[in-house]
This record gives C-alpha cells, structure tokens and sequence, in this order.
C-alpha cells in the first residue's frame, strides 16, 4: 500500500501523514508549498507539488500511489466560489485522477449534516451543498471508497471513544482531528469500511469498541 494525502498540510491532513508514518504505510504529500510542508510534515513523507485545481498536475503527483485520503477543504473567505471549488471541483478533479490511474481505496473527509440543507454552515457560500455534491461524485464513480463525515473538529486529541453511525444518524457532536486521521487510515484496512459513508463523533461516556466492530455496525 502506498498512499496519497491531499490537503496534507491541513490541521487534518497533517495528522492523516502522521497516522499513515506510524503505521509505516509510505506517504505522498500533495502540497503546494514544499518549504512551508517541510516545517509542518514528517520527514518521511514524500512531497509532491500540485493543485486540486489544476488537474493536469494530478496524475503526474499520484506516482505510484494506491490509495487516495482527501482531507481537504475551502478555508472561510470574502470568496463565494471557495466551497464549490475546493470542496467540489477539486475533489472532482481527485476522483477523475484516481480513476486514471486506477486507486484501489479513495477516502474523503467530508462533514457532518451535508444532507441539511438549512444547517448554519451553508451561509459559509453552500459549504455543505457542495461536500454532499463531492461525496455522490464519489459514489458514482466506481471507485472503492469510504466517506467519513466527522462532527465538529477538535485540534486537542481526548481519551473520549469514537461513535460510529451510518449516513445521516448523527447531527451533533465534536471530535479530535486525531480521531478523525485514525478512522481514515483504519478505513484502507478494514473490509467493512469499504463503500460506505460513516458519521463520526466522540463521547466520554461511549463504549470502546474496536475499529473492526465500529465499521461492521454501519
């Protein structure tokens, strides 16, 4: 296995390489800035430049990559088209790429209540419209993939245990970016994870439960 991590320099992403170097699992980065991706990314992480929204420069940066983690996402801004850019067209652009170069997994970190339409993050320009548009792009394409949708995201890891629900069950609820980057990476490891979306939040009074048994419950 090889993996591929878009949005690798993000409060997500970085964690996502993280998870991937402990596991030995070899990393591409997707970064646009080598310098500014060296002083946040481990040293194992192989680099590589390119653009969710220049898809020529996709293919060549996959290499020889298997699977894909998109962890990406439109940072608030004055910009209208931010979210549908980033959030569609560029993880259209992923999905085009892996297909092309024939990616065995693709895992996307999308959001929680992408089927809301009235949830007070569509005022942030239709952020989740477009995360609901990306995640059935996904769906349609052929590609084997997981849709993670966490809750909210928390920069300070806890020893809160993960919930795992199926699509549209969970609405509320936060959890760690760590969390976030061990079910992705679990994801490309675990048969039950295969083409399915999973809602993620973590509570202290949860039960732990493996990540074998969290995915084959959705």
């Amino acid at each position: 296995m090889k993996a591929f991590v878009a949005g690798a320099t993000g409060e997500t992403g970085r964690r996502i390489v993280q998870e991937l170097v402990a596991r030995n699992i070899p990393v591409i980065a997707l970064v646009r800035d080598i310098e500014k991706a060296r002083a946040i990314l481990s040293p194992e992480a192989e680099l590589v430049v390119g653009d969710i929204l220049q898809p020529e420069t996709l293919a060549g940066a996959l290499g020889d990559s298997t699977v894909l983690l998109c962890a990406t996402g439109a940072k608030p801004s004055f910009d209208p088209t931010g979210p549908y850019k980033v959030d569609f067209e560029g993880t259209k652009n992923l999905v085009d790429a892996a297909k092309t170069k024939g990616i065995e997994h693709f895992v996307f970190v999308s959001s929680l209540c992408t089927s809301v339409l009235f949830h007070p993050l569509n005022l942030f320009w239709l952020i989740l419209v477009w995360k609901k548009q990306a995640e059935e792009y996904i769906q349609k394409s052929g590609l084997t993939y997981t849709i993670v949708r966490p809750g909210g995201l928390k920069n300070e890891d806890n020893t809160d245990f993960i919930v795992m629900q199926s699509a549209d069950t969970l609405f509320d609820g936060s959890i760690p970016r760590q969390k976030v980057a061990q079910v992705s990476v679990e994801a490309l490891l675990q048969p039950a994870a295969r083409n399915k979306i999973v809602e993620i939040v973590a509570k202290p009074e949860a039960a732990s439960k493996s990540f074998a048994e969290l995915f084959q419950q959705c």
